[in-house]
């Protein structure tokens, strides 16, 4: 191993992990930090840990510990992901982690570095765009449980920790003086120095002269060049995988425009059952056993079970139940259901929304899940090795176009890349 990856949700691991498998390396995503040694002849392994809102010092400790345990199976540089939307709280978590993995690896700074363009995620003097907009103009700001209310990820940085944050602007990325301006970082004392991110080049530049670096942060696009500081080639990418084949199941949890869109296509040519948040507080088992009996009902036409309301109803309810207990029912009914539907013959799963989907993928099982072809950008399919033997599709909410689903369920079956 010479790369190792800590990432704080289930969908922004898998979505590195493919950055790194189409760059050529041998790379297989763990769910949490494993208990065993690494699989022999890896390039790069992806812990998937759940740690994006939980308390700060609870996703440091899990963080440290994940660190740990990939340094233990040779890994050399360590890449600590994030959303490319920055998901975090006026506390945490982002900074306190790099901050306390900054320390674990005595390293001097990292970078950090959110963008991603392909989905329209950049960084412009200091300041986090989607689109043409700023971070907290986008929609984020509404997030029910990390609402992204400063598009400013210096300033976001600062609240979180008392390290000294840097900034590398984009005259910088882009000059030949690259390696200095790091150099000069490091001599004023900045730990975190956000970068300028406009292009795929831009990270390229930026991955290129992180060589070296003990840490890394940033998104998925950060990865693109570090498979290459090793040695190791595009050329060698996976060119095809064996999926599942039998029945599909589509789980969705998220409140995003993207995925309510998905959602909304989906419904008209499959059944599909919405969850309501009264209902779920109110009977919990009652709803559980009539998304039994539903899914099995359907078995043969790829069900869709969904919680994917406006934010504004979704605000009401967690002001009404409680945001956090609210959550946690909703997260534990996904992963009964999806324990349930792989018990009763489910093959191949789609789940929409991060928090769904690490509570989805941990009770399926701990991987480790090898990297399959790119569904959309950002989102692989990933297969757990059983038994049973699973087809997986974790997304992110903001993630994917509109008939996302549909040609999902087909790619779940093993294709090229």
């Amino acid at each position: 191993m010479r790369i190792g990856v800590i990432g704080d949700d289930f969908t922004g691991s898998g979505d590195i992990a493919n950055t790194l498998a189409k760059a050529g390396a041998r790379t297989l995503q763990y769910i949490g930090t494993p208990a065993n040694p690494a699989q022999p002849d890896i390039d790069a392994a992806v812990i998937s840990l759940k740690t994006r809102s939980i308390a700060v010092d609870e996703a440091v400790a899990q963080s440290i510990a994940a660190c740990r345990w990939l340094v233990a199976n040779g890994a050399e540089q360590i890449v600590f992901k994030y959303c490319s939307t920055f998901d975090s709280t006026p506390q945490g978590n982002i900074g306190p982690v790099a901050a306390a993995l900054l320390d674990e690896l005595e390293a001097p700074l990292a970078l950090v570095c959110p963008a991603f363009p392909a989905n329209g995620r950049t960084v412009y003097q200091g300041h986090l765009f989607v689109w043409d907009k700023l971070l907290s103009e986008s929609g984020m700001e509404s997030h029910p449980l990390t609402p992204m209310t400063d598009a400013d990820i210096r300033r976001w940085l600062a609240r979180q920790t008392n390290l000294k944050v840097g900034h590398l602007p984009l005259h910088a990325v882009r000059s030949q003086m690259l390696g200095k301006a790091l150099t000069d970082a490091e001599a004023a004392g900045e730990r975190l120095v956000v970068a300028d991110t406009i292009l795929n080049d831009d990270l390229v530049k930026l991955g290129r002269a992180a060589a070296g670096h003990k840490l890394v942060t940033g998104g998925s696009g950060i990865a693109l060049a570090l498979p290459g500081n090793f040695g190791i080639r595009a050329s060698r990418a996976s060119k095809g995988f064996q999926g599942a084949h039998g029945p599909a199941l589509v789980l969705s949890g998220s409140c995003s425009a993207a995925t309510r869109r998905q959602v909304s296509l989906y419904r008209e040519t499959h059944p599909s059952m919405e969850l309501s948040a009264e209902a779920l507080s109110n009977d919990g088992d009652a709803v559980a056993k009539q998304a039994f009996a539903f899914i099995e009902k359907h078995k043969d036409v790829a069900p869709l079970v969904f919680s994917s309301a406006d934010p504004a109803v979704v605000s009401a309810a967690q002001a009404r139940y409680g945001g956090s207990e609210l959550a946690g029912r909703f997260e534990y009914f996904f992963a009964s259901l999806a324990t349930h539907a792989a018990a009763a013959g489910f093959r191949r799963m789609i789940v929409a929304g991060g928090e769904t989907s690490g509570a989805v993928a941990s009770a399926l099982g701990q991987g480790p899940m090898r990297i399959g072809s790119e569904i959309d950008i950002g989102v692989p399919v990933l297969v757990l090795d059983g038994p049973p033997r699973l087809a997986l599709a974790l997304k992110s909410g903001n993630f994917g176009a509109d008939d996302f689903f549909q040609r999902a369920l087909n790619m779940l079956k093993g294709s090229s890349r």
